[in-house]
């Protein structure tokens, strides 16, 4: 589908999915959906596709972490990394020391994560651990405070770059929020994600890389950004979120030849490249493609959700094995070097050519 404006992309999808969850569900969804920016997606459950069924938000704990003698949370704050933390109430007698150590190990195995700090919360308020050590007294109750502590709570802390903490903490969330029973599963939470970034630093190449494609087009506001501090743009870019799991994304396009342009010099790509690559798209602009933006819903992702299952397989006709084999057909099979020739792929001189 195709539209000009973000809200009447939402809108549509507000309604499908209202009238989806009613009929198949039972369920009566409050219109509009809510909608989280980008930004805060990530500062409060470290991942842009947040699970809304329970809480157990990450906390800042930097400006407290800045005054601990603690070398690890000092430290990193100093180095330009943060200190975030979260809480899993009630948890403190759920998890024995050999747990935490399972945690810590799961952080650091799964999300490079340089470790796990965590306190329990005693009978009087009074948070215990090895590295309690490090704080004082003042200093420990008003992580407390910060961190919403009651007695019988688990903090667990990570102190680490920023992509990491992210990553760490939201995987912690996901499986604490399993693991504890946080949610129902037969409950649905439907939200939006906006506002995307439009680059991400390509950590191979250098420079810039698209977070969606290079067809998408900045927010008006952000457009100045553009020639000063594109890491700072953002995106008319949006995701439907389900359960914790994408299921639909889409963005407005770029209709303006000279800012696309502008945005193919920011990833690196030249006049020519672009020509060579997108020109029937450059010749539709400089003919007046008019403003435009859709969405695409992942169908196979929305009947798994509908369906309460939580393997996607489950839901595609014919889904491949893990070894990218098709049981059906029996793809993928020998390719005759007729159709190799066909495709201008050279057939490998080892083998014996098929009739």
């Amino acid at each position: 589908m195709s539209f000009v404006d973000i809200e009447d992309i939402l809108g549509v999808i507000d309604g499908l999915m209202a009238r989806m969850a009613k009929e198949l569900l039972g369920i009566e969804l409050k219109l509009p959906l809510p909608r989280m920016t980008y930004d805060e997606a990530m500062e409060r459950f470290g991942h842009d596709a947040p699970d809304l069924r329970f809480g157990m938000e990450l906390i800042d704990l930097g400006d407290l972490a800045a005054e601990a003698e603690f070398r690890v949370f000092r430290g990193t704050i100093e180095s330009g990394g943060r200190v975030r933390g979260i809480n899993a109430k009630g948890a403190a007698d759920r998890y024995s020391r050999k747990g935490i150590d399972e945690l810590t190990a799961f952080v650091q195995q799964d999300f490079s994560a340089k470790g796990l700090a965590w306190f329990k919360v005693e009978s009087d308020g009074t948070l215990a651990s090895p590295i309690a050590k490090n704080f004082d007294a003042a200093l420990l109750e008003r992580i407390g405070r910060r961190m919403d502590a009651a007695p019988g709570d688990l903090l667990l802390i990570v102190a680490d770059q920023f992509e990491v903490t992210c990553k760490a903490l939201y995987g912690l969330r996901k499986r604490l929020g399993a693991e504890l029973k946080l949610y129902d599963p037969g409950a649905m939470n439907f939200s939006w994600v906006v506002e995307f970034p439009m680059f991400a630093v390509d950590d191979e190449e250098g420079g810039w890389t698209a977070m969606h494609h290079p067809f998408t087009a900045p927010r008006d506001e952000d457009l100045t950004h553009l020639d000063s501090e594109p890491g700072k743009c953002r995106a008319k870019a949006y995701d439907l979120v389900v359960n914790g799991f994408e299921a639909g994304g889409g963005t407005i396009r770029i209709h303006d030849q000279a800012l696309q342009q502008k945005v193919f010099g920011l990833l690196g790509i030249d006049v020519e490249t672009a020509r060579s690559r997108f020109g029937f798209l450059l010749d539709a602009l400089q003919y007046g493609a008019p403003p435009h933006g859709g969405i695409a819903l992942g169908l196979d992702r929305l009947v798994m959700l509908f369906a309460g299952t939580n393997n996607i397989r489950d839901c595609i006709a014919f889904p491949k094995t893990q070894r990218a084999t098709d049981l059906m057909t029996g793809a993928p099979g020998q390719v005759d070097h007729k159709q190799l020739r066909e495709l201008g792929i050279d057939p490998p001189k080892s083998e014996k050519p098929s009739k």
